[in-house]
């Protein structure tokens, strides 16, 4: 009697703990990038009641007799299934797709999360709700290197790019071969000198007696003529093309505009034809910028972080840092929705998203909790069953035990 006795109490207590377990996932059923857990049983040793015994020539073998002594719990293993997808247009909300993890430092510690709730902190830092830092790799003139050590992200609010000076420009469209002598196109682009000040420069295409020539003469917004090399613009009268002797000019800033605007610009018309179509111009690149400071950030799906400027351009920032294990299941749970390097895990594999195994980003999106609740609702009347049947097997050995006391009377 005892002996069941002992067994109902194993198997309450495993069942207890599966009710543990499924609660667990069911009160984090909106938890973001919560994994869900399953409970795993095995039987305990069994008492040998009698021996089994091999075949002989003047008898059969018999099986064992064994009794089991009741069941432990075998194991508590973690689903890492991808959850479900909930946008939330935040700019610092990132999912991952795929395997990995964010990699965070909770002081001296680093940790590892699916949850990609950020914000930002009073100096500009990513953190978790909990205040842990995000990690990755930061950019020095807007280039990353993601062979060196991570550290905290920091989003440099109110800093500022540098102007450049324009040095280049390009002009791509058409120039009409049937256009008559003395007519004229033209196009703008704007451009910067060194102190990031616009200029507003104008070339001028006008259409020469000769056959399939043009010249071109540039102008500042004050309409002075710039100095220039550009020779007359001799167009193959079969292909429609410049030669490439004229496929590039210089421009000479005038005399009010060199002190803040040293060199001078080339012009690059590799992209022009003449063809019988109408004539129709457009700047096809410039370089140079004016001053920005920083404004936003956006996110990339390889991680990178681009600040976004006033001044309409955007350069890279940083770079997130994913981490993934050869065994994810052995990670130590350490509260806050993150995880420690557990003894059976693996090392950290840590590199950029979307090499090395490791998943994309998602921007704007937060990856759900995996929690199937049916399933759940399901595994809950299973431990319910389980423990109730195992009491019920309490009950009666208290009965019999209590018609074996009964006998002496």
């Amino acid at each position: 009697m005892l002996r069941s006795m002992n067994s109902a109490i194993s198997g309450l207590r495993a069942h207890q703990t599966k009710l543990d377990v499924t609660g667990n996932n069911i009160a984090n059923v909106n938890t973001v990038g919560y994994k869900s857990s399953q409970t795993v049983f095995q039987d305990t040793l069994s008492q040998i009641v009698r021996n089994g015994s091999a075949p002989r020539a003047e008898a059969g073998g018999t099986n064992p007799a064994q009794v089991g002594l009741g069941v432990k719990v075998a194991g508590i293993t973690t689903n890492f299934e991808q959850g479900s997808t909930q946008n939330t247009g935040r700019a610092t909300d990132f999912m991952i797709s795929g395997d990995g993890f964010f990699v965070t430092r909770a002081g001296n510690e680093q940790v590892y999360t699916r949850a990609g709730s950020f914000s930002y902190d009073a100096v500009g830092n990513l953190v978790t709700p909990d205040g842990a830092l995000l990690q990755g790799w930061m950019a020095e003139d807007g280039a990353v290197d993601t062979n060196g050590a991570i550290g905290t992200l920091t989003v440099p609010f109110g800093s500022v790019m540098q102007p450049t000076e324009t040095d280049n420009g390009a002009v791509a469209g058409n120039l009409s071969s049937a256009s008559a002598a003395g007519a004229g196109v033209q196009t703008q682009m704007t451009m910067y000198d060194a102190l990031g000040a616009p200029h507003q420069i104008s070339l001028s295409f006008t259409k020469s007696a000769t056959a399939n020539e043009w010249s071109v003469v540039a102008r500042d917004e004050n309409g002075t003529t710039l100095a220039s090399t550009a020779g007359p613009l001799a167009f193959d009268p079969v292909t429609g093309e410049l030669p490439p002797a004229s496929q590039t000019f210089q421009i000479t800033p005038d005399a009010a505009m060199s002190g803040s605007w040293p060199g001078q610009i080339t012009i690059d018309l590799a992209e022009l034809r003449q063809f019988g179509g109408p004539s129709s111009l457009a700047p096809a690149r410039v370089d140079g910028n004016a001053m920005g400071s920083l404004q936003s950030i956006s996110l990339s799906g390889d991680g990178t972080v681009m600040g976004v400027y006033s001044n309409n351009l955007r350069e890279p920032i940083g770079k997130l840092a994913l981490a993934t294990f050869a065994n994810p299941g052995g990670l130590a749970k350490a509260g806050n929705s993150s995880y420690r390097v557990g003894d059976n895990s693996g090392q950290p594999a840590i590199g950029e998203p979307g090499a090395g195994g490791r998943g994309s980003l998602i921007a704007g999106a937060l990856e759900m909790s995996n929690v199937d609740l049916a399933e759940e609702f399901t595994g809950l009347i299973i431990a319910q069953r389980g423990f109730q049947a195992n009491s019920r097997v309490i009950t009666s050995s208290d009965e019999v035990l209590q018609d074996l006391v009964n006998l002496k009377r």
